[in-house]
């Protein structure tokens, strides 16, 4: 992989979690067993998935998480490793280590159970901010107040701070305050506004929420593309065409790739668009081909290759 290694670092403080991916021809009723036809195990956490997209998308990436005193801890730790992502400020909590379970259906879509387990104990005390920190990149899988130390202390340090603010949960007006991008798809944009999701209006949601403190948003919209408002512009930007295999993941290779090329100085438009590009690739592949996904191939994509 590679990358430039005096390059900037974005330091995501976030999940890790070691999944279980099963297929499956649908999402279960209440009380129902249905019968799978594929299971794979693979490290996940939107946290550790959006450092791993950081350092595919050819930036330096810094994980600043928790694991468990289990097997699975030396798992995700491996996995880390081998993408090139740094795990110095990877904490260690006694017992288990986040887990979730997932279901793939045929059509590309999925639904998932998170476990938190040691990301719950993640101490935001004991994180350092790296030499040539960037960005600070957050999510919501890991509590809150957490969040909120870390963009405190990087806003006051003079690093931007992008929130995924994802999965769906409220966000506190402080926390609010502190972020120079927030990132969120339609459900979570309706979740934050307290709107019905069904019928919102991306580009009033972008504008809606940036009232709450973000200097700029992005509601994602899957295959309708994304909603960017920055300064005096909200637009719509369309997605790539593409074949999809499996939408899972997909936000979180947006978000990485996003992260990268916005760290090394490209405008919000333009790492936006990088992101889109990534997120094409991503799910237009199998699981276990996305590891080819490298900056070069992003800008392939991007430039129609």
């Amino acid at each position: 992989m590679a990358r430039d290694a005096t390059g900037p670092v974005i330091l995501c403080a976030g999940s890790l979690h070691h999944d279980v991916v099963v297929e499956a021809p649908s999402l279960p009723r209440v009380d129902q067993t249905l019968v799978g036809t594929a299971v794979r195990y693979v490290f996940g956490g939107k946290g550790g998935n959006q450092a791993v997209a950081v350092a595919r998308a050819g930036a330096r990436s810094e994980m600043a998480g928790a694991v468990g005193s289990d097997a699975s801890a030396e798992v995700l730790r491996t996995a880390l490793r081998a993408a090139e992502v740094g795990q110095g400020q990877v904490q260690t909590h006694p017992g288990a280590s986040g887990m979730s379970v997932a279901i793939s259906l045929p059509d590309g879509g999925y639904g998932a159970v998170i476990v938190s387990a040691a990301n719950l104990a993640f101490d935001p005390a004991a994180v350092t901010f790296p030499k040539d920190c960037a960005l600070l990149l957050l999510q919501s899988e890991i509590p809150e107040p957490a969040n909120l130390a870390l963009a405190t202390r990087a806003r006051s340090a003079g690093i931007r701070v992008l929130l995924n603010a994802a999965p769906a949960r409220p966000v506190a007006p402080a926390l609010m305050r502190q972020i120079d991008l927030l990132v969120v798809n339609r459900g979570e944009a309706a979740g934050l506004l307290g709107r019905e999701e069904a019928g919102l209006d991306a580009q009033d949601a972008a504008l809606a929420l940036r009232s709450l403190g973000p200097a700029a948003v992005i509601v994602t919209l899957g295959g309708d593309g994304l909603v960017l408002s920055e300064g005096s512009t909200t637009r719509a930007e369309a997605a790539q065409p593409v074949q999809v295999v499996s939408t899972h993941g997909a936000g979180d290779a947006f978000i990485g790739a996003l992260a990268a090329e916005w760290a090394r100085g490209a405008s919000l438009q333009g790492a936006a668009a990088f992101g889109q590009a990534a997120a094409a690739l991503h799910v237009s592949l199998a699981h276990d081909r996305r590891a080819s996904i490298t900056e070069a191939a992003i800008r392939a994509r991007l430039q129609g290759g």
